[in-house]
C-alpha cells in the first residue's frame, strides 16, 4: 500500500509540472535552438565571402557575378540534431525554501530543466537527463520520460553529486543545483566531461535566504536531511564570515567554468524562472 500511495502521489504532481513547464517554455519566444549555424543542411543562412581552400564548387557564381572582385560561398543552416544532457541535484538541501511563498530550490530546478527540455525537443534535439539513466532521445515519448523521473527519491544525501554518465562525447550539458556540497565532486565531473569535448552550463539555484543570512542571536541550525546541526547564541557573529564563504563559492564556480569552457549563472528562488530559462537557452548557442 505505502508503495502505491507513493506512485499515486508521484502521479498526481507530474501534469501541474508539465504545465508549469509548458507555461514557462512558451514565455520563451525563440525560435529552433542550435540551428543558426553551417554545416549539412538543406536551407539556405547567408553568402560569405570565399576564403583559401574553399572548393570551385561551393562558389554560387550568380552571387559573385554581382561583385566586381570577390567570390561568394553560398552556405545551408546546420541540420543535425545535437544531444543535450541534463542533471539536477536531487539532494535534499534543494528541498529547501525559507518562505511559504516561495518554491523550494528542487521545483525551481525541475521547471527550468523540464521547460528546456521542450524547448530543445521542440527544436529537434536530442535530451537525456543523467541523474535519472535517460540518454538523449527527441521527440514526444522522451518528454514524457524525462517529466515521470523528475521526482526526488527518499533516503537522498544532503548533497548530490554530479554525473554525466550516458552523455556522448562532443555533447553539451546543463548542471542544475545549489552547488552547496562538495566541490571537488564538481571539479571532477566537469573535468571528465571536459576531457570528452563536453561542454555546457551551471546554474545555480539559490534560496534569497542563503544570500542574506538574516539571522541573529540564539540560532539552531539543520540540514534539511537533518543529518547536520549547529547552535550558536551569536548566529550574527557568523554573518561576515558565511557571505565570504558564499562568495568564495561563487568565484570558485565561476573560476571553474571559465577553465573548461562552460559558462556559470545564478538564479533566485523569488525571481522569474523565464529570465534565468532564456539565459541557459543563450548560452547553449555560445558554448558550442
Amino acid at each position: 500500500m505505502g508503495l502505491r500511495r507513493d506512485a499515486e502521489a508521484l502521479a498526481a504532481a507530474l501534469p501541474p509540472l508539465l504545465a508549469a513547464a509548458e507555461h514557462l517554455a512558451a514565455s520563451v519566444m525563440l525560435g529552433e535552438h542550435g540551428r543558426r549555424r553551417s554545416g549539412q543542411g538543406d536551407e539556405f543562412w547567408q553568402y560569405r565571402p570565399s576564403h583559401a581552400g574553399d572548393e570551385a564548387r561551393m562558389v554560387d557564381w550568380r552571387r559573385s557575378a554581382r561583385a566586381e572582385d570577390a567570390l561568394f560561398v553560398r552556405e545551408k543552416e546546420w541540420q543535425a540534431a545535437q544531444s543535450v544532457m541534463l542533471w539536477l541535484d536531487t539532494g535534499r538541501s534543494m528541498d529547501f525554501a525559507s518562505r511559504q511563498d516561495l518554491p523550494e530550490k528542487g521545483l525551481v530546478a525541475r521547471r527550468l530543466a523540464l521547460a528546456l527540455a521542450i524547448l530543445l525537443i521542440r527544436g529537434g534535439e536530442r535530451v537525456g537527463l543523467a541523474h535519472a539513466g535517460l540518454p538523449p532521445r527527441t521527440g514526444k515519448v522522451q518528454l514524457m520520460r524525462i517529466t515521470a523521473s523528475m521526482a526526488y527519491g527518499e533516503g537522498e544525501p544532503d548533497y548530490a553529486a554530479p554525473t554525466l554518465t550516458g552523455a556522448p562525447a562532443q555533447s553539451r550539458a546543463v548542471l542544475v543545483s545549489d552547488f552547496l556540497g562538495d566541490m571537488s565532486e564538481v571539479k571532477k565531473a566537469m573535468t571528465r566531461a571536459s576531457d570528452r569535448g563536453i561542454d555546457g552550463v551551471l546554474m545555480q539555484v539559490l534560496d534569497p535566504q542563503e544570500e542574506a543570512f538574516p539571522f541573529d542571536g540564539r540560532t539552531i541550525f539543520e540540514s534539511v536531511g537533518g543529518t547536520l546541526t549547529h547552535e550558536t547564541l551569536k548566529a550574527g557573529d557568523l554573518r561576515d564570515r558565511y557571505l565570504d564563504r558564499l562568495a568564495a563559492r561563487k568565484a570558485e564556480l565561476k573560476d571553474l567554468a571559465r577553465a573548461t569552457g562552460w559558462q556559470y549563472h545564478l538564479h533566485h528562488t523569488d525571481k522569474p524562472a523565464s529570465g534565468a530559462l532564456m539565459w541557459i537557452y543563450g548560452a547553449l548557442e555560445r558554448v558550442h
